[in-house]
C-alpha cells in the first residue's frame, strides 16, 4: 500500500469538501459526486485516494438508502447488479496489476469518458433514443462495475442508464442509492485485500464523516430548490477540468 498521510492543511480541506460533496450527491444532486474523484486523486496518491473515498461513499449510502429506500426500482436493479459484479471482477484484476503512477491518468481518462457520455445526453436532450433492451442494462452494468471498482467513477454511467428509464427524481435517486449501497459493500473486502483501505485511511475517513452528514442534509434541501440540470452541467464541466489535470 502506498503511504497515505496528510502533510498540509489543504489535504484536510479537500477531503472534507469531498466528503460534503459525496453527501450532496447521494441525496440530491448526483452530478456533484464526479467532482470528488479527480480532486482526491490530486491531493493523495491516486490508488490510495480510491480506497480513501470508498468508506465515505458507504457512509453516505446509509443515509441515501434510509431516506429513499421506498423509491428503489428493483426490476432495474436485478438487471444491472449481476453484470456489475462481473465488471467489479474485471476492475479488481486490473487494480491488482498497476501502481498509482499508472492509475492517476487512467482515472482522468475514465472520468472524461463518463463525462463525455453524460454531456452527449444533455446536449441531445433526448434520453428516449437509448435502448431499453436487456443488452443495454448488461453493458451499463459491466461498465458501472468496472469503473466503480477502479476509480469509484460509475456515477455518470448510472445517470445515463437511469435517465433512459425516465424516472422522476425520487425514483432516480432511490434506485441509484440501492445500487451503490450494494456494489460498494461488495468492493470493500476487495479493496481491503489490495491494502487500499487500512486503519490509517479509516481514521482519516472517520474524521470527515460529519461533513458527509452535512452534505446529506444539504442535498435533501437542495433537491427541491435548485434546477438540477443546470447544476449538473456546471459540476460536469468542473469535473472535466479536474480530470484533464490528472492527465498531465
Amino acid at each position: 500500500m502506498e503511504t497515505i498521510e496528510i502533510t498540509y492543511w489543504g489535504q484536510w480541506a479537500i477531503l472534507a469538501v469531498g466528503a460534503f460533496a459525496v453527501g450532496v450527491a447521494k441525496t440530491g444532486l448526483p452530478g456533484v459526486g464526479i467532482l470528488v474523484i479527480p480532486l482526491l486523486a490530486m491531493a493523495f496518491p491516486a490508488k490510495a485516494s480510491v480506497g480513501l473515498l470508498l468508506p465515505i461513499l458507504i457512509f453516505a449510502d446509509l443515509f441515501a438508502v434510509g431516506y429513499y429506500r421506498r423509491h428503489g426500482q428493483w426490476q432495474h436493479l436485478i438487471k444491472l447488479l449481476p453484470w456489475a459484479v462481473v465488471g467489479i471482477g474485471f476492475g479488481y484484476a486490473i487494480l491488482s496489476k498497476i501502481d498509482s503512477a499508472t492509475l492517476k491518468p487512467l482515472i482522468g481518462i475514465i472520468v472524461l469518458a463518463m463525462l463525455a457520455i453524460r454531456l452527449r445526453g444533455i446536449l441531445k436532450n433526448d434520453p428516449k433514443n437509448l435502448p431499453e433492451h436487456w443488452s443495454f442494462a448488461a453493458m451499463m452494468g459491466l461498465l458501472a462495475g468496472a469503473t466503480t471498482m477502479m476509480a469509484n467513477a460509475a456515477g455518470p454511467v448510472m445517470v445515463l442508464y437511469l435517465l433512459s428509464m425516465h424516472f422522476p427524481k425520487q425514483k432516480f435517486i432511490g434506485t441509484a442509492a440501492w445500487f451503490f449501497f450494494i456494489v460498494n459493500w461488495i468492493k470493500l473486502p476487495l479493496m481491503t485485500n489490495l491494502d487500499m483501505i487500512n486503519p490509517t485511511s479509516l481514521k482519516m475517513d472517520a474524521a470527515v464523516f460529519p461533513a458527509v452528514v452535512l452534505g446529506v442534509l444539504t442535498g435533501i434541501w437542495l433537491l427541491k430548490r435548485i434546477p438540477q440540470r443546470l447544476f449538473n452541467i456546471i459540476a460536469l464541466l468542473l469535473a472535466a477540468a479536474a480530470a484533464i489535470k490528472l492527465l498531465f
